[in-house]
């Protein structure tokens, strides 16, 4: 319940089951418990008596007392509760079992066994009643012609010099028809003549842009005497600022993610709009327009919820939010209000809001909080180093957002190395290698007392990642390094063997923390991201107890404005910490969450 996951009325632990039924109105919550194995189907009904039983037994205590007078009253309740326990026993075992129905009862005893023999080739019986009503249409129509031709001959009395009149009207009819037909072909032949010359303008032109060059050799810089020649080009300079970025910001703080809100800007246009004299007419439907929608002293219905919630639904969803946790939420914000009671001057829009903001902040406060520099420092005094491992799917920023997280280890004053444990992907070792020398260059060995603060620990492609990353952890033992950093080939969820060696890397090196990085763009799919690599993780593990995901870096962060849905997406499906978030290109761009920046966003309209 404190997780915001009361949409659905049980919980499964282990061997137990428990099925709760909430009381809004006198903020009670009763709770039925019972082994897993058995299917006690008059659980529902036991739940339903007992809370109506208790609520109208002790009404007047709760009115007099409050809620808070329950934890000093004694309530003599177990005499009532073995009974109303026997009457749902027995109302399970009075059910009669079901009756199969007789042969004479069924459908099929009505039909005759003519109409269910089919023959090859015969065409079922409906079919064939469909084409007899379109055949007797066409009869109709053709019979319907005929008396409209034969209508002028009756009216004259039938001889022979009569009949010759008759064939010369109908000769006449025919040519006037054929005469219709030419005229109406030639019509449409000529506005079908402009085509031709409509096809001779076929063939795509090129786009010409106002501020664009028609002349291709511009855009070519290409220069035969530079490209390819390594002496010919430029050696890279390395400019620290663009690495570090803000260069007034405290070394080795990790700052709270940041969302400019626009409440103040919209405060002072109301106070503009107030301070305006009303020009409008008609006093009266001014004050009932602004109690319309006020609900005083009521308890909420699901009818009165249900098309605040649909738009809410609509609205998380529209953020980036997975469609089937933003139904989940709804849900349990819906049974977290149902049947208590408002304020006099409170809307139902302004209350759901109120309580999906509440719950919205609880879930990116999971119960566990990730403490990593802490955790260094007992590994520290423990002489061993700290072991994270990365992994994620395809190009969500793993190997960027391990050199940020190196860079503020290292201004925190430890030490690093990074095992290079992606041996599938072309350039991957050559782009740690690079962030190693670029952060060797910002802290070099003399800041720090002649001590290399990063080191890579690399064997090339094509070896064996859990094999490597033994080695670098047994390596940075004996060298002295507080923190190895273990990055990974990005693999889909979906893929079984390569998450097989990513459940075997993590059994085998047991690492302090495992990181799942994820970007921020994606919606439905970190569910199933998520939930696949947990799985995964769960299925190909040798140990007893599965080491999962401990913790989320979501990357990317800057690219999405506010549609922040995919922080809630991850946080509701794991019940795991967002450790770092990936806010930028630079080292210094790496923030802690903040829940409330990220609800003030996501709420946004």
């Amino acid at each position: 319940l404190s997780q915001e996951r009361g949409g659905s009325n049980s919980f499964t632990h282990e061997a137990l089951t428990l099925k709760y039924k909430l009381d809004n109105q006198f903020e009670l919550v009763f709770v039925v418990g019972f082994q897993k194995i058995l299917t006690l189907t008059y659980v529902d009904k036991l739940i339903d008596d007992v809370h109506k039983e208790f609520r109208d037994k002790y009404r007047n205590e709760f009115q007099q007392k409050g809620t808070l007078g329950l934890l000093n009253g004694t309530f003599d309740f177990k005499d009532d509760f073995l009974r109303l326990l026997r009457e749902a026993e027995e109302s399970s075992k009075v059910r009669a079992p079901t009756v199969m129905k007789t042969f004479e009862q069924s459908v099929k005893s009505q039909k005759t066994v003519k109409c269910m023999i089919e023959t090859r080739g015969e065409k079922p019986k409906e079919k064939v009643k469909t084409k007899k009503n379109k055949g007797s249409k066409k009869e109709g129509t053709e019979a319907v012609t005929a008396s409209n031709k034969a209508a002028p001959g009756e009216k004259q009395p039938s001889s022979a010099g009569d009949r010759e009149e008759l064939t010369k009207d109908e000769i006449l009819q025919k040519n006037r028809e054929e005469f219709f037909k030419r005229h109406m072909k030639a019509g449409e032949k000529s506005s079908k003549s402009p085509k031709p010359d409509a096809q001779k303008e076929k063939g795509k032109k090129p786009r010409v842009w106002d501020l664009g060059n028609s002349n291709a050799k511009v855009l070519d810089y290409s220069d035969s005497t530079t490209n390819g020649n390594s002496e010919a080009c430029p050696v890279e300079e390395f400019d620290p600022d663009m690495a570090l970025g803000d260069r007034n910001r405290e070394p080795g703080r990790l700052y709270d993610l940041e969302y400019e809100s626009d409440e103040e800007a919209e405060e002072e246009k109301v106070i503009q709009n107030t301070s305006k004299p009303s020009t409008k007419k008609g006093g009266l439907g001014g004050m009932f327009g602004m109690l319309k929608g006020l609900v005083g002293s009521k308890s909420l219905t699901r009818e009165d919820m249900d098309p605040v919630l649909e738009k809410m639904k609509d609205h998380l969803i529209a953020k980036n939010v997975a469609a089937e946790i933003a139904v989940q939420l709804c849900e349990s914000v819906a049974k977290k209000l149902e049947g208590k009671v408002m304020g006099t001057f409170t809307t139902v829009t302004s209350t759901v809001k109120q309580a999906l903001q509440e719950a919205l902040v609880q879930i990116l406060q999971p119960q566990r909080r990730v403490d990593v520099l802490r955790d260094v420092m007992d590994a520290q005094r423990h002489r061993r180093p700290y072991v994270v491992t990365f992994c994620g799917v395809n190009g969500v920023g793993k190997s960027t957002n391990l050199a940020k997280i190196s860079f503020w280890l290292i201004e925190n004053g430890f030490s690093v190395l990074i095992a290079a444990c992606d041996t599938f992907r072309a350039g991957a070792v050559e782009q740690l290698r690079t962030h190693t020398r670029r952060l060797n260059a910002l802290h070099p060995p003399e800041s720090h007392g002649g001590r290399t603060m990063v080191q890579l620990y690399e064997k090339g492609y094509g070896k064996d990642a859990a094999g490597i990353a033994m080695e670098a952890i047994s390596y940075a033992r004996n060298q002295g390094f507080d923190v190895v950093l273990v990055d990974t080939a990005g693999r889909m969820q979906d893929n079984a063997p390569l998450m097989t060696a990513l459940a075997k890397l993590i059994a085998v090196n047991a690492p302090d923390l495992v990181l799942f990085v994820g970007e921020a763009l994606v919606g439905n799919e970190a569910v199933d991201q998520l939930v696949k690599f947990n799985k995964a993780l769960a299925d190909h593990s040798m140990a007893q107890t599965p080491r999962l995901i401990d913790g989320i870096v979501l990357t990317k962060f800057d690219t999405i404005d506010d549609k922040v849905g995919a922080a809630i997406s991850m946080t509701y499906i794991t019940s795991k910490p967002i450790v770092f978030v990936g806010t930028g290109q630079t080292y210094c761009d790496l923030r802690s969450l903040n829940a409330k920046a990220v609800v003030a966003a996501l709420m946004k309209a």
